[in-house]
């Protein structure tokens, strides 16, 4: 099963800082909904482990994700993918797009995401509006952090 969905945020700070907060490890484990794990392996490449629940099935993924397009301060893609045993597997990217616009950054994303296994014969629709749900909580959480709303403890290794 696969769904796309475009979307964005402006956020009242400038590019360079929502660009450094897209690539801290640590910001975008907290902004990935359900993400109890992510482990930088090199420069552009994450091991992951997200739990999430979509209707009745919960399901745990291990996964990676990888940043590629990098533009600097203008954008990148981020795509992942994970297996979640029985439930099935998940993969999809957003590709990602900064713009300053009078000290604040606007933010645009669109998404493809591919669901197969159990979890595609959930329906469309549950599975529509679970990512819009999905994608949607990953920025509202990003925004918060960007602007201070949420503050994130460090890991201590």
């Amino acid at each position: 099963y696969e769904m796309k969905m475009d979307g964005e945020y402006t956020l009242p700070t400038n590019v360079e800082n929502v660009w450094n907060n897209l690539n801290d490890p640590l910001v975008l484990k907290n902004s990935i909904p359900g993400c109890t794990q992510l482990i930088k392996e090199n420069d552009n490449e994450f091991k992951a482990e997200v739990t999430l629940k979509i209707g009745p099935v919960s399901a745990k993924f291990d996964g990676e994700v990888k940043l590629s397009n990098i533009k600097i301060h203008e954008g990148y893609t981020i795509s992942g993918n994970g297996k979640g045993g029985a439930a099935g597997f998940a993969k999809g990217s957003a590709n990602i797009q900064l713009e300053e616009k009078d000290g604040s950054t606007v933010l645009k994303y669109s998404v493809e995401a591919k669901i197969g296994g159990k979890l595609a014969q959930l329906g469309s629709r549950l599975i529509d509006s679970t990512s819009k749900k999905l994608a949607g909580k990953f920025f509202d959480n990003f925004v918060k952090i960007v602007d201070g709303t949420t503050k994130i403890e460090e890991e201590i290794n």
